[in-house]
């Protein structure tokens, strides 16, 4: 069994064969999904998946590249819907930063505003995070232990391989490991990889986009986590069940609405 932590059912290209995409999952052995909160004109879709299939959650957020929607209305508006779990995917994102010097460090200021107001927000509906962290490790280290993120924890989104955010798994964050890992220029996540605590290990995709090996190219779907679990299990020297149980396990324990699947 597996958990896809990270997929983005509601993206438009999964409008015309949702249904399908999710029951070859299920075929598959991938048990639970999770949609992150990214734009909140998404949220409607997001919601309306959850409500119709068991295996599907979601949660609310904004992602760094749309902080000028936030309001926390929005953010109250969904947060205590029984399938909403999380808070995310929040963060910071410098690699689009404007070329300007002054919008540059107003952007900067902006998205550490609305990442800490999402921190704070988690740990008053007491809901774990979901963490984008895009160029800037330090800066996003340094506000979820100056906030106690550790209160609800969460999992770092497609883990960037930054030895700066290994010390994060003493603060109650889990590492989302997806398609990444089985690119041929992953070097850098394959060696970072055994250093990261087994306990704190959960698996994505972040489909549609970030396709692993062998379907680069195509769409990503959450079918597709057994082959990030079959390059975790071969780095690792674990079995591919070994991994399918550690992951899921450990999603389990971060997200607890998901214990009920099996």
């Amino acid at each position: 069994m597996i958990i896809d932590t990270h997929c983005h059912l509601d993206n438009k290209q999964y409008y015309e064969d949702i249904d399908t995409v999710i029951q070859n999952a299920l075929k598959h052995g991938v048990k639970g999904f999770l949609i992150p909160g990214a734009d909140f004109n998404d949220l409607p879709q997001a919601l309306a998946l959850a409500e119709k299939y068991e295996e599907v959650y979601f949660a609310v957020g904004i992602h760094p590249y749309d902080i000028d929607s936030y309001n926390e209305e929005t953010m109250n508006k969904y947060i205590n819907h029984p399938k909403c779990i999380a808070v995310g995917e929040c963060g910071l994102d410098y690699f689009r930063l404007p070329e300007d010097e002054h919008e540059k460090i107003e952007n900067i200021r902006k998205q550490k505003e609305v990442f800490i107001a999402q921190i704070e927000f988690a740990k008053k509906v007491k809901k774990p995070l979901i963490i984008h962290i895009r160029e800037a490790s330090n800066d996003s280290r340094e506000i979820l232990i100056n906030h106690d993120a550790k209160q609800v924890g969460g999992v770092l989104h497609c883990y960037n391989a930054s030895e700066h955010l290994l010390p994060l798994a003493e603060h109650n964050f889990y590492f989302g490991i997806g398609g990444v890992l089985t690119f041929k220029n992953a070097k850098k996540l394959v060696e970072v990889l055994p250093k990261i605590p087994k306990d704190k290990l959960i698996i994505e995709t972040d489909a549609p986009y970030l396709t692993p090996h062998p379907h680069r190219g195509e769409r990503n779907e959450p079918y597709y986590t057994v082959f990030v679990a079959q390059k975790m299990a071969e780095l690792l020297e674990f079995s591919e069940t070994q991994i399918q149980e550690l992951t899921t396990n450990n999603a389990k324990k971060l997200f607890k609405e998901f214990s009920s699947l099996s």
